[in-house]
């Protein structure tokens, strides 16, 4: 079979499909590998890519992202996040800050982080300063504060979650009669922690071609061909092309640390509105 980003692609173009067939990359880090490699300018026309709920930056309520900037303004604390919240936005006042960014422009002690370690460094740092983490983000990024958790975080680190699990985002469009596309591209970095079985519905209940990809070009133009030689064959199963990485059960130690500290819950995602099964909430 075909390895390198080239052969793929010329695998994909000599497939011979003519029709037009929309392929649903759920995975905004997918969405940003595909713009940066400019794979849309270079895959057949007759394929469209349609970019799905699956940026936790996008998605992220705008009550979770308020909630946060009123803990930084009015507490006495420090509030990390990961950097790609700082930016997002709240329909507030033009008189109030509208994001964390802009509150922290405002006097809030606000902190960019790229890991739950940084926020259990600074909390020991000055332990009699409380920490509060505004942990957003899908199950790759959940699981690592789930183990934070577990492992035992220091009392004056507090977790502001704003929690949620991708799969359930796509079976609400898939069960809602008309889901605007023909096959999927699964997430690799969710099916790393939580199993490619996740995705088994998508085939199983609703005959739907799948795909997990991992990130680079490969990856993808691999999993592009493997759901359009399904739709040409007609015969649909769940792919792994991304099977260095993700393997069947997933992490069983990041799953079950997520069981100990969390419930699963309904949640609501911005511009969709509440997903039932979709969001994380601590343990009381």
């Amino acid at each position: 079979m075909p390895r390198s980003a080239a052969e793929w692609l010329d695998a994909l173009q000599g497939l011979g499909m003519d029709r037009p067939v929309r392929i649903m990359n759920v995975c905004g880090g997918h969405e940003r590998s595909i713009s940066i490699a400019g794979l849309r300018t270079v895959i057949p026309g007759n394929v469209e890519l349609v970019p799905g709920p699956g940026c936790p930056v996008c998605i992220c309520p705008e009550e979770d992202v308020y909630e946060a900037i009123q803990v930084a303004l009015n507490e006495d604390v420090t509030l990390v996040a990961f950097g790609d919240m700082l930016r997002v936005p709240v329909n507030v006042p033009r008189r109030e800050p509208r994001s964390l960014e802009q509150a922290k422009a405002a006097g809030a002690d606000i902190r960019p982080i790229a890991s739950p370690v940084e926020a259990v460094r600074l909390a020991r740092q000055d332990p009699d300063r409380k920490v509060v983490f505004f942990a957003a983000g899908f199950e790759t990024t959940t699981a690592p504060v789930a183990a934070m958790l577990a492992e035992g975080a220091p009392d004056n680190l507090l977790v502001l979650l704003s929690g949620r699990l991708t799969w359930p985002a796509v079976a609400m469009l898939l069960e809602s009669g008309e889901p605007g596309f023909d096959a999927l591209i699964a997430p690799g970095h969710v099916s790393t922690v939580m199993g490619p079985e996740e995705w088994e519905f998508v085939v199983s209940k609703h005959d739907i071609p799948a795909a997990i990809a991992g990130f680079t070009p490969d990856s993808l133009l691999a999993a592009m061909y493997s759901v359009m030689r399904q739709l040409r064959d007609g015969r649909h199963f769940l792919d792994n092309c991304y099977p260095q990485v993700v393997k069947p059960g997933g992490n069983a130690e990041a799953r079950r640390q997520l069981s100990d500290v969390m419930d699963v819950v309904d949640a609501n995602w911005r511009g969709i509105g509440i997903i039932p099964g979709s969001g994380y909430a601590l343990r009381g």
